[in-house]
């Protein structure tokens, strides 16, 4: 929990810092006086100001965000002398580039944190394949278990390499919201074989990728080993004198190509109420034995499922993913140019009613997210950090009033009609932001604790 805790405002704290740090740069670069720099809102717990005459940086006690205050005549009294840094005296241009500012350094900001993540390197599952879920894209693809994705292509022309299972998954999400099919370059686990195979992803016409379009996609976790690791002491495998390092050759006379055929056969043996005596062949310690093995009904959500108390695969084989400085930083920019432009194309989805609500998350799941990443290392980290960098980013680009988005779109009233919005408009919109914002709060909210207690 308090690695959740920190990791959490560790995060917060960057991208506000940034963010802010994008407005308050551009703001002095354009000879606006900047009165405060604040990251978090409500009481001052720390504070630093040079001179009277200078910008004050606060810390404060509420770390949801920040603000940097400008010397503007619409917020109070400017004195004569003072007057040409006031923000409202500055041209139209002026003014857009300082609230750009703010979300375009969060973007930057992601660029760099991606390419310091491949530059310092993962290590990954490597891109071999598991039994494809029956009827799914890659069955009838003819992709089978063990088979190892070299490349991917979008038009069977120009192919790129695939570094990991992640990488994988990552093409083919993109491939599916953009509603196209995907050309994979696969071989045998030894590198043999190679040949192509086209995932037909644009038949699907899903609109989001969650666990239901991933099975329909056939693809599984990663390729494991049908071996048995830590059996439970009383359960079905122990009662069955499975042991440990026990490899399945086949179940039923059906031939287990790897551990996600094992965990299938085992979770379908559950027919009304009762699971059935499965014949398992194994091998062991170079002896081939067979044995009779009853796995037990348990409920799982609204279905019954047979469980045998052993954890069925060995551990995947691995690859480390790692860049140089330049291919690093190349990568970075591209992204997190895919990245803006899924979360583009998401919102407006949610928006017409095409995407689930529940994609919207909020503090809560943020806060578990960053504690994971930090668990799993540094580059994991810095590459959650650059996904929430470019969240916040594209999120206060939105043409929403109380956004930085809302502001660009004041703006782009003026430069077309000559005049600025008035004052009652101001209100109006200011209005009707704030509870646009808190509905989404709101949203967001509950879709975490949802998400916490098991209900999405």
């Amino acid at each position: 929990m308090l690695v959740t805790v920190l990791s959490f405002l560790l995060t917060l704290g960057v991208l506000v810092v940034v963010h802010e740090w994008g407005h308050y740069r551009v703001a002095v670069a354009c000879g606006v006086k900047v009165l405060r720099f604040s990251v978090g809102f409500g009481r001052v717990l720390m504070r630093r100001q040079r001179d009277p005459a200078s910008t004050e940086f606060v810390v404060c006690a509420l770390p949801l965000g920040g603000y940097v205050r400008m010397l503007d005549e619409r917020e109070g009294a400017v004195p004569p002398q003072e007057r040409e840094r006031a923000f409202n005296r500055k041209p139209l241009a002026a003014r857009a580039a300082i609230v750009v500012a703010g979300p375009l350094a969060n973007l930057l900001l992601a660029v760099l944190l991606y390419a310091a993540a491949h530059l310092i390197g993962v290590v990954e599952p490597r891109a071999v394949l598991s039994t494809p879920a029956p009827a799914s894209v890659m069955q009838a693809a003819g992709l089978q278990g063990g088979d190892w994705v070299r490349a991917w292509s979008a038009d069977g022309q120009s192919w790129e390499e695939v570094r990991s299972m992640t990488d994988l998954r990552w093409q083919i999400t993109q491939a599916v919201l953009r509603g196209e099919d995907l050309q994979l370059m696969v071989s045998g686990r030894d590198g043999r074989g190679q040949r192509s195979a086209r995932l037909a992803l644009s038949r699907l016409a899903a609109q989001e990728v969650d666990a239901a379009t991933m099975k329909a996609i056939g693809l599984t976790p990663g390729f494991s080993e049908p071996v048995l690791g830590e059996i439970k002491p009383g359960g079905a495998a122990a009662a069955a004198g499975l042991r440990e390092g026990d490899r399945v050759l086949d179940i039923d006379g059906a031939a287990m190509a790897d551990a996600y055929s094992v965990r299938e056969q085992i979770l379908r043996s559950a027919r009304d109420g009762r699971a059935p005596v499965q014949h398992w062949r194994i091998e062991r310690a170079g002896r081939v034995l067979e044995l009779p093995v009853q796995p037990r009904v348990v409920g799982e959500g609204e279905r019954e499922v047979g469980r045998i108390e052993a954890y069925v695969g060995a551990a995947p084989e691995m690859v480390s993913v790692r860049q140089g400085p330049l291919d690093a930083l190349a990568l970075g920019a591209r992204r997190t140019w895919e990245v803006s432009a899924l979360t583009v194309r998401m919102l407006g989805r949610m928006l017409v009613g095409q995407a689930s609500i529940r994609n919207l998350s909020g503090p809560l799941t943020i806060a578990d997210y960053a504690g994971q990443s930090v668990q799993q290392g540094l580059s994991y980290y810095l590459s959650f950090l650059a996904l929430v960098s470019v969240s916040l980013g594209v999120l206060n680009l939105l043409p929403l009033p109380m956004l930085d988005g809302g502001h660009l779109m004041y703006y782009a009233f003026e430069a077309v009609t000559g005049r600025p919005v008035s004052d009652l408009w101001l209100a109006r919109l200011q209005r009707g932001g704030i509870a646009l914002l808190l509905m989404m709060m709101s949203v967001a909210l509950f879709n975490d604790v949802a998400r916490l207690l098991g209900l999405h």
